[in-house]
């Protein structure tokens, strides 16, 4: 029997198949914001429209702040409020929460004006933040919308559902920032308002079925005030670090993981900007990143066979080694051909990187803390990007030379890398 103050429990013991798709459908709307705001529009309208007439080192260290700042926000409260939601009960309430924040503040974007730059920047910081406070709640969520002792499987479903909602979101926002006119718009300014304008639409209505269909927590025989709450919080949270601490190998790990995730979503964040900032056009960009989208479903799976056979730390390592090499690429590029190339290698690992890390980490992690420590892996890896992007714009700006930005995230890649060696070898599964 369960226990009524476990809140990894189904609810009634067994959690219907529709909380597992309206948990899914959360990840096919938010991902609007992350495919087309993060990794393609907000850059593109912050570089041309918002900081128009600044130089490109400028405009890159703004952006590198404010992504950064993004990250900082979520990295100081999120193990606060995840530890209050799973303590009080309100992990689906604080989601639904975080991501009326992020609708708004997407929709909020449409409206900045031009050379607004300030404007634009917090709109997006808060924007963004929304949209990573929902994936920490949403992560926690993963015990008790699937079926149990499938998590890796309930893990994919949301995995693929966000990438199959960005990817659709997305090829939309192709075709109206491309050809405005089909759709009786006057330019592709007005067509990129529209898209911030829809993609709020789009994160809202796919957050429907999640307000609908995944019970709430259960909540303990004395539901807990929010101080309460915040109290226990803290308490748990305080456990939760001195039991990693207690595991070197996993605390390890999670270092390594920290440092060069941080580069893997700094790549994601900063590379639309870093084309815009060599002179590349918008068109071949943003049809780059749509090319990213459905290379890195297939690719990632295959990875993950490979990872199978070879170890997960070899395909993490080969996958790093890519990055790498995708940097050197990247500081010689000066035609709209060779980003391609680069989206190509980035789509083939960028997928299997996150996959592998999981499978080592859950290697790594002792079965009776295994919930425990994944709730705080899969926080670590949602605001993982806060000294890429910061690196890149100081580097940007005090160097001139935008090209010289690119290679600075290699110490990430490196310096993760060299961690990740450090780990001891996990225990072979038998």
């Amino acid at each position: 029997m369960a226990d009524p103050g476990d809140q990894s429990a189904p609810l009634g013991g067994k959690t219907p198949a529709h909380a597992l798709w309206g948990w899914a459908s959360y990840y096919v709307g938010n991902h609007a914001f992350t495919t087309a705001a993060i990794t393609v529009f907000f850059p593109l309208f912050f570089k041309g429209v918002w900081s128009r007439g600044v130089p490109v080192e400028v405009s890159t260290l703004r952006l590198g702040i404010a992504n950064s700042a993004a990250s900082l926000l979520v990295a100081i409260t999120a193990p606060l409020l995840g530890a209050m939601a799973d303590r009080g009960g309100h992990g689906k309430g604080f989601m639904v929460c975080a991501a009326g924040l992020g609708i708004a503040l997407m929709l909020a974007l449409a409206a900045v004006p031009d050379g607004a730059w300030a404007w634009a920047v917090v709109a997006y910081v808060l924007a963004s933040a929304g949209n990573f406070w929902g994936n920490v709640f949403g992560d926690a969520m993963v015990l008790r919308v699937g079926t149990p002792g499938r998590i890796e499987r309930t893990s994919a479903v949301g995995y693929l559902a966000g990438y199959a909602g960005g990817g659709v979101f997305l090829a939309i926002c192709v075709a109206l920032s491309l050809r405005p006119y089909w759709f009786g718009l006057p330019s592709a300014t007005v067509a990129v308002r529209w898209i911030f304008a829809l993609g709020a639409l789009w994160w809202a209505l796919f957050t429907v079925p999640l307000v609908l269909w995944v019970p709430a927590q259960r909540a303990r025989s004395e539901r807990l005030s929010y101080r309460r709450a915040l109290e226990e919080g803290l308490a748990q949270f305080a456990a939760t670090v001195r039991h990693i601490r207690s595991y070197r190998p996993i605390a390890l790990f999670l270092v390594a993981y920290w440092l060069y995730i941080d580069g893997v979503n700094t790549v994601i964040q900063m590379a639309v900007d870093y084309g815009k900032s060599i002179g590349l056009g918008n068109g071949p960009l943003i049809m780059a990143v749509l090319m990213v989208q459905f290379i890195g479903v297939p690719a990632a799976l295959v990875f993950g066979r490979l990872g199978e056979r070879f170890g997960p730390r070899r395909g993490i390592l080969f996958g790093l080694g890519v990055y790498v090499l995708a940097s050197f690429f990247a500081a010689g590029m000066h035609e709209a051909w060779q980003f391609f190339v680069l989206a190509a290698a980035v789509g083939l690992v960028q997928g299997g990187v996150q996959l592998l890390s999981r499978a080592y980490f859950a290697r790594l992690v002792p079965a009776e803390r295994e919930g425990e420590f994944f709730g705080f892996y899969n926080m670590l890896g949602e605001f993982a990007a806060i000294l890429g992007p910061l690196l890149i714009g100081l580097t940007s700006y005090f160097s001139g030379d935008p090209r010289a930005s690119i290679l600075s995230v290699i110490l990430l890649f490196g310096l993760g890398g060299a961690l990740l060696l450090r780990v001891p070898p996990p225990p072979v599964a038998s």
